[in-house]
């Protein structure tokens, strides 16, 4: 897999806020179950290669996006912690993959995989490459991947980098392995703008969910954390 990098694109001054959408199909209850689950989240470890991972029998659910993408926020506001995800004031220089364990009463019955963001300009380009390599073989070849969750700003839309690692995990999306893609920093935009968002990139998703999300209105939250518990909890 090559990937070729690219600097950020411009944006305009963002316009007034989409109203968050109440969530009424899903039942309180799941979605206080589902809270309360991801509220579990604590560090495991963290691995430079692949090969430094620990092996795992649990469902691990692994969020990917491009940096400046606002994925450490969505999973700190996933999880309801302020620094579980660190989001590193130079965008790109994260360069691990972080593993959290989550489960209730300390025993975990899932993991969540940060991988680092990809696609920041001032990244040496060897780093880059070393890490297009991570990562593809961590999407292509870990075993107990049971979901991906790509972050994406919605402002961009879905970037060829972000194309690239669809292309990369859609074999195993054809297999099973299930797909969300967050439409995050989505109070950037109006009601308008953010279904127009919505309708291009479910088409462009290739069968994977998407939803707006935002950490600031906290919009989507519930509905994301509780997709998140069914796919490591299917027999609920």
């Amino acid at each position: 897999m090559v990937l070729r990098y690219q600097g950020f694109l411009m944006t305009t001054p963002a316009p007034s806020p989409a109203p968050a959408t109440p969530n009424a199909a899903i039942a309180p209850d799941r979605i206080r179950t589902a809270m309360g689950w991801m509220h579990t989240a604590h560090f495991l470890t963290s691995a430079p290669q692949l090969e430094h991972l620990p092996a795992f029998d649990l469902p691990e659910i692994a969020f990917v996006g491009r940096s400046n993408a606002g994925k450490s926020t969505a999973i700190n506001t996933l999880t309801q912690q302020h620094r579980l995800a660190f989001a590193s004031k130079t965008p790109g220089r994260t360069q691990h993959i972080n593993l959290f364990g989550v489960g209730k009463q300390k025993v975990d019955d899932a993991v969540l995989a940060d991988l680092p963001g990809y696609g920041y300009a001032a990244v040496p380009r060897e780093a880059k490459l070393r890490w297009q390599r991570v990562m593809g073989n961590y999407l292509m070849t870990r075993e107990n991947l049971r979901g991906v969750v790509l972050m994406c700003d919605p402002r961009h839309g879905l970037t060829e980098l972000d194309e690239i690692l669809l292309d990369v995990i859609r074999p195993r999306v054809e297999a099973g392995l299930k797909f969300l893609v967050l439409l995050t920093k989505s109070d950037k935009l109006t009601r308008a703008e953010g279904a127009k968002a919505l309708s291009i990139v479910r088409l462009q998703a290739g069968g994977g969910e998407v939803k707006l999300f935002s950490a600031l209105k906290k919009q989507g939250v519930d509905e994301a954390a509780e997709l998140l518990w069914r796919w490591a909890h299917p027999e609920s």
